[in-house]
């Protein structure tokens, strides 16, 4: 049975390393029959959480900007998959400001499951994604039924636009869409 899977990728530079291999897992993704929507976090406008948590009596975050949207995309998606660069050993502070945002799910019904992570760090060490692991592993502690389904680190780019020099990760990508 097809999927509904959403893959947002969090960093705010037009087709970075990120982005691309968001891309690349959302074409695995397709090819393995899913219904799929790969979108960028980039040029959108997400505030800070105010943790005023109005959110939970509305169902829906009062701020008025694009986050409200993205969070109902994540309430339907059965599995989303997160890509972010590793900035200081974690997840990027576009990602980690959305995820924040999400505040109004708690509590409320959702359709996902299977949760992502698809980083990309200058660091190739086994470990540089760890942190970031954790971080999401945090937000996916908040929903019950959902869990963590896997992941990877692109180690080693350290330059713009250098996921093209490393078809390994785009591979990795594609498998991992492919796997959903």
């Amino acid at each position: 049975m097809a999927k509904k899977v959403l893959i947002l990728s969090s960093s705010l530079r037009p087709d970075s390393n990120s982005e691309q291999l968001a891309r690349e897992a959302g074409r695995g993704a397709l090819e393995a029959g899913n219904d799929v929507e790969v979108l960028s976090l980039a040029g959108r406008d997400i505030r800070y959480c105010e943790g005023c948590m109005a959110c939970h009596r509305l169902l829906y975050c009062p701020i008025q900007d694009d986050a409200n949207d993205l969070i109902k995309k994540v309430q339907e998606a059965d599995a989303v998959v997160f890509a972010s660069p590793i900035y200081y050993y974690d997840i990027c502070g576009q990602l980690k400001t959305f995820l924040d945002r999400t505040n109004p799910l708690y509590g409320q019904p959702y359709r996902f499951r299977d949760i992502y992570l698809i980083t990309v760090s200058a660091d190739d060490a086994p470990d540089t994604a760890k942190r970031a692991v954790s971080t999401l592993d945090g937000w996916i502690r908040c929903f019950d039924k959902a869990h963590y389904a896997g992941g990877f680190n692109a180690g080693g780019m350290s330059e713009a636009n250098a996921v093209g020099n490393h078809p390994q990760w785009l591979q990795k990508a594609y498998e991992l869409g492919k796997s959903i």
